[in-house]
């Protein structure tokens, strides 16, 4: 019971400072947080129902599928999780936070989102089918808000009345390593001090918010090397072709991936991969769970 109330919890489907009410529309957080919770079997285990992609299918799929308008997603059977180039050196995350904090500052704090996903739908009787999207949020000086979304069949666009919070992740991220630590838990609805993956969670539901800029990754970037158990482990290359670092978590069965962009230490990617395999849904080890990228 303590998972589902938790999930509820983070749904939050009428917050007090939300734009609609009663039968509107639920935002974005809302509608992914209430998927879990309704995808969730009355085993209390939940149903797998994740973002994937393959590297060098995507790039593909990106050209094909983002806002042109075709009715048919294809499906990508044999997902791979991206590869850390062999002749690379890792960069350790302390190295990365002194270069954000020497870099270019001219990258501003900027509500709103470009952020690129690739899902995976599961189904008891029928094969897993991956649908691209692709998401831009761009907020207006009033404190309105536009979202569109293509998803591979439908491109939509949704206009949002004025509305502001005070609370994560509606709030301005600071700048500054224990504000923004704070600032990360209560985005996470936690009462205590996340862990290295709670962390990497809240980092991916802010994102979606906001495009952090130059100081704001500069903090981010140090409050990871102060993680625990996020390791550097090379180069990798993007699904939208970007090179950055790479920094690996591994807990229970899966291990997330965070990319990050070399010189300023801005979060360019998250992907998830299982390591142990999950027969009853037909997953492997090293089959990807869910990947997210990030533009301005």
């Amino acid at each position: 019971m303590a998972d589902e109330l938790d999930l509820l919890r983070r749904a939050n489907p009428v917050p007090v400072d939300g734009p609609h009410f009663g039968d509107g529309p639920l935002d974005h957080h809302a509608e992914r947080q209430l998927d879990r919770l309704l995808g969730q079997r009355t085993s209390r285990r939940p149903r797998l129902y994740w973002g994937l992609a393959a590297t060098g299918v995507v790039a593909a799929l990106v050209s094909a599928l983002l806002f042109t308008g075709q009715t048919t997603a294809p499906a990508v059977a044999a997902p791979r999780p991206l590869v850390v180039r062999a002749d690379s050196t890792p960069v350790p995350l302390e190295t990365l936070a002194e270069r954000a904090r020497a870099a270019d500052g001219s990258a501003e704090l900027r509500k709103g989102t470009h952020v690129r996903t690739w899902s995976l739908g599961m189904s008891d009787d029928k094969p897993p089918i991956t649908y691209p999207e692709e998401r831009i949020v761009r907020w207006n000086a009033d404190d309105s808000h536009t979202e569109t979304v293509d998803d591979g069949h439908d491109r939509t666009t949704r206009t949002y009345p004025p509305s502001w919070s005070d609370a994560p992740p509606q709030s301005p991220p600071p700048h500054d390593v224990p504000r923004l630590r704070a600032y990360l838990q209560e985005a996470a609805y936690s009462k205590t001090p996340l862990d290295t993956g709670e962390l990497l969670d809240a980092v991916d539901y802010v994102l979606d918010t906001w495009q952090l800029g130059a100081r704001e990754s500069a903090a981010l970037a140090q409050l990871l090397a102060d993680a625990d158990g996020l390791k550097p482990v090379g180069q990798v290359t993007d699904r939208l072709g970007r090179r950055g670092q790479a920094y690996v978590y591994e807990q229970s069965a899966t291990r997330k991936m965070l990319i990050m962009d070399p010189a300023t230490g801005a979060v360019l990617g998250l992907e998830t991969t299982f390591t142990k395999a999950e027969p009853e849904y037909g997953v492997k080890a090293g089959d990807v769970m869910d990947y997210s990228a990030w533009t301005r």
